[in-house]
């Protein structure tokens, strides 16, 4: 036998292991609400393919390529268990045990670390949380695709309503086309149907209303059997307390801004502050992706090194408000053609980072560029340490913390030396480090940070969503601090 079927034999032979993957995989999710994971990278609804390309990835944060038939056992280990509701990186349990030396078998190994989430300490599954997206433009949709995905067993998160103004003849058709199709983040993973006698959008078997209004006031939310809702507001018309309590009427119990809030509204990027949010806070903000992008590696910075002062600079895709051609806008350059120019503008993330970190007291400016690309951004962060490093320290210390860290589902780390914008379309990380991009000299680091601006941003939306509505199961191997 030659080197080559030496080699197709062995892709034979994974191919055939990840297809026995998915039925596990599948049967956890929907029975148990249990989301196997690989290094942070959720591994349900998943292709052949995409479960081997997940594994072939971990080589690019850890060093060597995982293999499933490394990863297989614990798969089998965990359907053998009760489990309850919970999130299980099978990344970290299998470079877990590598580094054990206790002589433990896969089973008991697993067992141990999973221990959490079964017998007299598991989560039960409750009744769900009802979710009400206002507005259904590229974030609505994009956490309209997320929530149907995580539907589950259907006791978590469940979109029971989107409100929309009326747009005419066939509304409900092409809006349903939207969320079928998309120019950038491809086909619904799934079917799509209409029933427009009812106003209604059946996506995977969850049939979500579509409520037209013009204002909050016009909805009442109980007349459609909603109750204790959370409403994602992604129009970004309202972004004060006084707007955003429009929302809170009968049925509809927390209000999530997809957008920068003003004056008190609590500005969250889920993995920094979310645990500061107060249990009777029923308004709160998202903050915008580009904080999010920015915020977790600069704590993680922080945290290790200190920041004396930042400057962010982001090179930022074109948005839907800025025009196709030039015609006249409120804005200064936004006016101009979006895709013929780089489009100098302002960005709120450095004003942002204060509400998220308030114990950072470095000064942190800001300014961002809109460039002719559709969809992923990239935040250039400078820094001024509190101590000087090296290159090696740094990229260390990032790439640990997005492997085992409580950042790990925020932060990705790539050190691929071709990576450019498209690689990172739909990503689920607020950001990823771009390692062969780092730049440190003493106590100076530049750090080159990707960002997915609509589908990972949508994600930390989802991430917040379950954090309010008490439905975020814990991880396991727990992250280490």
């Amino acid at each position: 036998m030659t080197v080559n079927d030496d080699s197709f034999t062995n892709w034979k032979h994974r191919e055939e292991t990840a297809e026995a993957m998915i039925p596990i995989i599948g049967k956890l999710h929907r029975e148990r609400d249990v989301n196997v994971l690989l290094h942070s990278r959720s591994l349900v609804n998943k292709s052949v393919v995409s479960l081997l390309k997940a594994h072939r990835f971990a080589r690019q944060i850890a060093g060597e390529e995982l293999s499933v038939t490394e990863t297989m056992p614990f798969l089998k280990a965990l359907a053998a268990l009760d489990l309850g509701p919970s999130q299980i990186d099978l990344g970290i349990l299998a470079m877990s045990y590598k580094s054990d030396d206790r002589g433990l078998s896969v089973e008991e190994f697993t067992a141990e670390a999973v221990a959490g989430a079964t017998g007299a300490l598991k989560l039960e599954r409750g009744e769900g949380r009802d979710v009400v997206l206002y507005g259904f433009g590229r974030i609505g949709r994009l956490v309209a695709r997320l929530l149907i995905e995580k539907a589950g067993s259907g006791n978590g998160l469940r979109l029971r309503a989107i409100v929309v103004r009326g747009g005419g003849e066939q509304d409900l058709v092409k809006r349903a086309s939207l969320l079928r199709r998309d120019s950038i983040h491809g086909q619904f993973q799934g079917t799509i149907t209409v029933d427009e006698a009812n106003s209604t959008i059946n996506a995977n078997g969850n049939a979500i209303k579509v409520i037209y209004a013009n204002d909050p006031s016009e909805i009442d939310y109980t007349a459609y059997g909603i109750k204790d809702a959370i409403l994602i507001d992604n129009t970004g018309k309202w972004r004060d307390r006084a707007g955003l309590s429009e929302h809170l009427r009968p049925g509809i119990d927390k209000v999530v801004l997809t957008a920068p809030g003003k004056g008190d509204v609590p500005n969250i990027v889920h993995g920094v502050n979310h645990d500061m949010i107060k249990p009777d806070e029923r308004i709160l903000s998202c903050a915008s992706c580009t904080t999010n992008a920015i915020v977790p590696p600069l704590k993680a910075m922080a945290d290790e090194y200190g920041v004396e002062r930042g400057h962010v600079e982001t090179v930022h895709s074109f948005t839907n408000d800025q025009n196709l051609l030039d015609n006249y806008h409120k804005a200064d350059r936004r006016g101009r053609s979006a895709p013929l120019n780089m489009v100098i503008t302002e960005t709120g993330a450095a004003s942002a980072v204060a509400k998220a970190l308030p114990d950072l007291k470095a000064p942190i400016t800001g300014s961002s560029i809109r460039v002719p690309v559709p969809d992923v951004s990239i935040a250039i962060l400078s820094l001024r340490l509190g101590r000087e490093t090296t290159r090696e320290e740094v990229l260390d210390h990032l790439r640990d913390v997005s492997l085992s860290s409580p950042l790990r589902r925020q932060i990705d780390f790539t050190d691929s030396p071709d990576a450019v914008s498209s690689d990172f379309l739909g990503s689920r990380h607020a950001s990823i480090v771009d390692a062969g991009a780092t730049k440190v000299d003493g106590d100076n680091a530049i750090l080159y940070l990707w960002y997915d601006n609509e589908f990972g941003y949508s994600c930390q939306v989802i991430r917040v969503v379950q954090h309010v509505s008490g439905v975020e199961y814990p991880t396991f191997p727990a992250p280490t601090a």
